[in-house]
């Protein structure tokens, strides 16, 4: 059936004033979601920037990873101290990582560990508005909203909300991380979320030919309406809805289904975390330029032993077969992987056998983007509480991916007191790995 509303108005969350679009019974469209989403999406993509054709994919280790039991595993430290899940050479002399980490391990030529980063907040939403926004917000644990933009929605809004030629969103999560919004930037550059109505819209319910029909429906339709809308009200309809079907009809959506990919290829990276990271790089083939996979569980207080032992060694197999895969696609220039979480542990083992919050010191892993691999980057003290080296911060890894991304580390965008705002303020890319 069709539900056509028209002649009246309604105002979003945000105040935004938006008209009531046709619905598509069973196509599963609903009265505004995926054509009124295109539509909240092209704005402003007038103004896109031409950057390189690159992505990102972002695995966030949320609760807080602790960087000696990962990838500074500090084994000339005193007992109390060190690793205790021991260590593993890797296929690079002289780095080694925590003792979960034998697939890494094995890939590290082709990866780069940040052993020297650091910030200032160690609350979990303050840490995590530091890493994802490159500044910090002190209210955050308290309750309060995100008051910059997202990297990923930085990205959106420098290179327009969908890829021109596929349609693909520019900006895709996997799992909801906080801070990882466009803040005032605007909903438009917000990131397309799999699990949400979007993408459900994007789900055919009818075969071609039966939507075929609709569309020659919906175009006589919007004749006769064109016609007697003396207000003007369905001006613009037309290439919305046209988007919105050529998205639904695309191959692009299949990059969100693994039933396309080789079943030895998901074999590979196996199950639960494996699988987001596969969907992350579909994504990016398909155009997408910035995925974030969220993977918590790393906030470990007692124990930390057997924590490690069960949620590290899903990550190990993730990005191992993720970075192999991309090298035995020609994508590793291609496509950029980080690895991070919103601080490190506290150095010394706690009284319930883990480690607490700690934002002086934690690690970053990198792998492709065209930056320079098979290395250590920065160094920690002899406890592996604060860096020996000279601190890399949430700015300079923003300025890093954004000089790999090709854009410009001092962009401006108006903020939400109507002053032009730079992205990265103080940051500089991380000169040994560009």
């Amino acid at each position: 059936m069709f539900d056509l509303r028209f002649q009246r108005r309604r105002r979003d969350c945000d105040g935004r004033s938006r008209r009531d679009f046709l619905k598509v019974g069973t196509l599963g469209l609903g009265a505004l979601t995926l054509s009124d989403l295109l539509r909240l999406k092209a704005q402003g993509s007038e103004a896109a920037v031409q950057a390189q054709d690159k992505s990102v994919i972002w695995l966030w280790l949320g609760g807080g990873p602790t960087h000696i039991e990962t990838f500074d595993p500090k084994m000339s430290a005193p007992a109390e101290y060190r690793s205790v899940t021991g260590e593993v050479a890797t296929n690079v002399p002289g780095i080694t990582l925590g003792g979960n980490f034998e697939r890494m391990a094995a890939v590290a030529d082709k990866m780069a560990f940040v052993r020297s980063f650091a910030h200032t907040n160690s609350g979990h939403s303050g840490g995590t508005h530091y890493v994802m926004t490159g500044y910090d917000h002190r209210l955050a644990d308290n309750g309060a909203n995100p008051v910059r933009p997202s990297i990923g929605s930085v990205v959106s809004r420098v290179r327009g909300t969908n890829h021109p030629d596929t349609g693909m969103p520019t900006y895709v999560r996997i799992g909801g991380i906080y801070g990882d919004g466009p803040s005032f930037l605007g909903t438009a550059y917000a990131p397309f979320d799999p699990s949400g109505e979007a993408r459900r819209n994007m789900t055919l319910g009818v075969d071609r030919a039966r939507l075929d029909d609709r569309r020659a429906m919906l175009d006589g339709i919007d004749n006769v309406r064109r016609e007697t809308d003396r207000q003007g009200l369905m001006e613009g309809l037309d290439a919305f809805e046209q988007q919105a079907f050529d998205l639904i009809l695309s191959r692009s959506q299949q990059a969100f289904d693994l039933a396309y990919e080789d079943p030895r290829v998901v074999d590979r990276y196996g199950s639960g975390l494996g699988q987001q990271m596969l969907q992350a790089r579909r994504l990016c083939e398909a155009g997408c330029g910035f995925v974030t996979v969220s993977f918590g569980g790393w906030d470990m207080h007692g124990t930390i032993k057997d924590s490690m032992d069960r949620l590290a060694p899903q990550v190990d197999r993730a990005v191992a077969a993720l970075v192999e895969d991309l090298d035995q696609r020609g994508l590793s220039d291609q496509v950029l992987l980080v690895i991070s979480g919103e601080f490190g542990r506290t150095p010394k083992i706690n009284g319930g056998a883990g480690r607490d919050h700690w934002a002086p010191l934690s690690t970053l892993a990198l792998a492709g983007g065209g930056l320079k691999m098979g290395q250590v980057v920065g160094e920690s003290a002899e406890k592996a509480d604060v860096p020996k080296s000279t601190p890399i911060g949430p700015q300079d890894l923003m300025a890093t991916i954004f000089q790999t991304m090709g854009i410009n580390p001092r962009t401006q965008f108006v903020n939400q007191s109507g002053r032009p705002t730079y992205m990265v303020e103080t940051g500089r890319a991380i000169e040994e790995l560009v």
